[in-house]
């Protein structure tokens, strides 16, 4: 029986070998450029690149998200539980220890068929103390393909909170721009509607002695009104936004410190790449990656179900009817042997969980290679949609010159008597609408260059999720 259980020993350390297929990362075919990458791109995906627009407040309200957002913390409670798991999963490679005692009193009937002889104490006592020991030689690789199933599980809710990382800083930026945007196009409201005002209250005087007829003043008033519809609409976006950006924020919804305007703001570099770089730093790739290992280690350890399991158990101990010899010499007692186990015929059941693996690892595998091809499309999509606003914002900036021009002028010609005043007031109906949509399109372009890097990813989200563990850390 030793020799058994010493060649048993020796052949589970010497056998490194594990059943199933080995983890090969896919031959995916990436393109050697992205078609929209800018000329003056330049190497900056690593970095804080929220910092690049140069607004404390931004980069306050960041760090403030990193430390209070609920989804970050549950994230990083899903981390610890994959971590938990894993230690579980990979704790039969090692021998299993346990302890048991029992101590008891107990009374026999002296009016059974065999009667109990005099010389039997009755009722009599029952202690004893065992230790005991059992390990299952990982002969096949079962539980290392489970280890290395959790292990991968782990290192997927790893990746996923940084996906959350990077969603939750892209968010915010984002979020807090859209505000800026908005709060500039209130300023132009409220100034317009001021200059409004000012028409409606020049023009009713004029009404009075007799200038103009009642006509003039309700185009001004119409003007007026017009503008004034504007600014609820505006507010009404604003406390919305607000409250989003609280919510990132880990706060109550309520007011959000504002910092520079969206005219002040520096326009980042758009970060240089290529695309196999995203294979090595996008999250929901690296994600989908450790999903692919994950799967295809289960097949492992289902086909390793077709084989014996084989397992050594002992254990050593005590048992005595006094307490007081429980720990003599002669009340010892020990055992140990080995067990093997396997299958003969199961219906089935072991197939059904092999295909079951291999089913799962290849749709891994598609989700995967979808992963890779979503992300192309993203930067294309982003780097596409930045050059465009761009272009888009050149030529708002021009309309809205041309447009006060155009008021200008109408105004010179109005005064002049050479033309009504409704062609004062189709100009000024151009220009409003026409500087709102200029304040969104600076906004936009802003924004834009966020939903690059977040589409690129980059090594700035490992430092922001060292940022957000930081936070936590230092306010527990």
């Amino acid at each position: 029986m030793k020799r058994l259980a010493t060649a048993l020993l020796v052949l589970a350390i010497i056998s490194g070998c594990a059943i199933g297929p080995d983890y090969l990362r896919p031959d995916i075919p990436t393109p050697g450029a992205f078609i929209n990458e800018p000329e003056q791109a330049a190497e900056t995906a690593n970095t804080q690149w929220w910092k690049q627009f140069n607004d404390p407040v931004l980069d306050k309200l960041i760090a403030e998200a990193l430390a209070n957002n609920k989804n970050v913390k549950i994230a990083a409670a899903n981390v610890e539980q994959a971590a938990g798991v894993l230690i579980q999963v990979r704790s039969p490679i090692f021998p299993q220890l346990n302890y048991s005692g029992t101590a008891e009193r107990y009374r026999n009937s002296e009016l059974a068929a065999t009667p109990i002889p005099s010389t039997v104490p009755n009722p009599q006592n029952s202690f004893q103390v065992l230790g005991s020991a059992s390990w299952e030689i990982d002969l096949w690789g079962r539980i290392r393909r489970q280890t290395e199933s959790a292990q991968a599980d782990m290192l997927a809710s790893e990746f996923a909170k940084r996906g959350v990382v990077l969603s939750l800083v892209s968010s915010v930026a984002s979020s807090y721009l859209q505000l800026r945007g908005l709060d500039e196009q209130l300023r132009i409201a409220k100034m317009t509607l001021a200059t409004y005002a000012e028409s409606v209250r020049i023009f009713d005087l004029q009404y009075q002695y007799g200038v103009v007829s009642q006509m003039n003043v309700e185009q001004a008033r119409s003007q007026y009104e017009t503008a004034a519809a504007q600014i609820p609409t505006i507010e009404s976006s604003i406390a919305q936004t607000e409250y989003a950006i609280s919510v990132l924020l880990g706060r109550n919804p309520g007011p959000v410190e504002r910092g520079k305007p969206t005219t002040e703001l520096v326009l980042p570099a758009v970060p240089a790449g290529i695309p196999s770089q995203l294979l090595e730093r996008r999250p929901d790739i690296l994600q989908a990656e450790q999903q692919l290992v994950s799967a295809n280690a289960q097949i492992g350890a289902a086909r390793a179900l077709y084989f014996p399991t084989i397992s050594l158990t002992g254990y050593y101990g005590t048992s005595s009817g006094e307490l007081s010899d429980l720990f003599k010499g002669p009340s010892r007692m020990w055992n140990y042997g080995g067990s093997i186990t396997g299958p003969i015929f199961a219906g089935g059941a072991i197939y059904g969980q092999v295909k079951q693996a291999e089913a799962a690892q290849q749709a891994a595998l598609l989700n995967y290679q979808a992963a890779i091809q979503n992300a192309f499309s993203d930067v294309e999509k982003s780097l596409v949609a930045s050059r465009k606003l761009q272009e888009q914002l050149k030529a708002q900036q021009r309309l809205v010159a041309a447009n006060r021009e155009y008021v200008r002028l109408s105004k010179l010609q109005y005064d002049g008597g050479y033309v009504p005043y409704s062609t004062v007031l189709q100009a000024e109906q151009q220009l409003f609408p026409s500087e709102l949509n200029l304040a969104q399109t600076h906004s936009s372009v802003l924004a834009s260059i966020v939903t690059i890097y977040q589409a690129t990813g980059g090594g700035w989200v490992v430092e922001a999720e060292k940022q957000a563990i930081s936070e936590n850390t230092t306010r527990k």
